[in-house]
């Protein structure tokens, strides 16, 4: 294994002012190796970068990949644009063609029971996925009164296990989801901030 990927990782990170990714995504797909997944970040952010019509121009440093969809759709669904983004980054790191090994698909790991319900016909789509995932995201805002900590709970490990529970679930990947993706929130919440 050489050491090119791993600054490469690194350095696309720290130009996307995130914390380094220790522990693999959790639902990555097993056949999508390293370097699949960068590429797709890395063509990903780059994309963002291209200015349109109604978006100025962004630089690497600022630019969050999906930033106009993410705020469209999480602006739709009632949820602050940054949460969004966060639990896109730990679900897909931004690959839009990101597939787990139990089946959920795209940017915001949607399974084809729960995206059929929220209206999505491809997951592998960005724009759905994100409208999709929002809405999920928002429904269990609303139906957590507002707690992130318990929507983020519940996006990962289901809404029942979260009452059944009383809160977060004792699922040693829940434990570690919430708190992550509230960090990632925190950080994109500065990009949002500054753009």
């Amino acid at each position: 294994m050489t050491n090119a990927p791993i600054l490469r990782s690194a350095a696309l990170q720290k130009a996307l002012a995130l914390v380094p990714v220790t522990t693999p995504i959790r639902r990555q797909s097993a056949s999508a190796g390293f370097g699949t997944t960068l590429s797709a970040a890395e063509w990903s952010a780059a994309s963002q970068l291209r200015p349109t019509a109604t978006e100025p121009p962004t630089t690497l440093r600022s630019a969050v990949p999906f930033q106009s969809l993410i705020t469209a759709a999480a602006r739709k669904y009632g949820v602050r644009p940054e949460l969004l983004a966060a639990v896109v980054k730990q679900e897909s790191n931004f690959n839009p063609n990101a597939r787990s090994g139990v089946g959920a698909k795209g940017l915001t790991q949607l399974m084809d029971a729960t995206a059929r319900g929220l209206g999505v016909t491809d997951a592998f789509d960005p724009a759905q996925s994100l409208d999709g995932g929002a809405r999920f995201l928002g429904g269990l805002l609303k139906q957590f009164k507002g707690s992130e900590t318990l929507a983020l709970a519940a996006y990962n490990a289901g809404p029942g296990a979260v009452q059944k529970y009383g809160g977060i679930p004792p699922y040693q990947e829940t434990q570690r989801y919430v708190p992550k993706v509230l960090g990632y929130a925190a950080q994109f919440g500065r990009i949002w901030a500054g753009s």
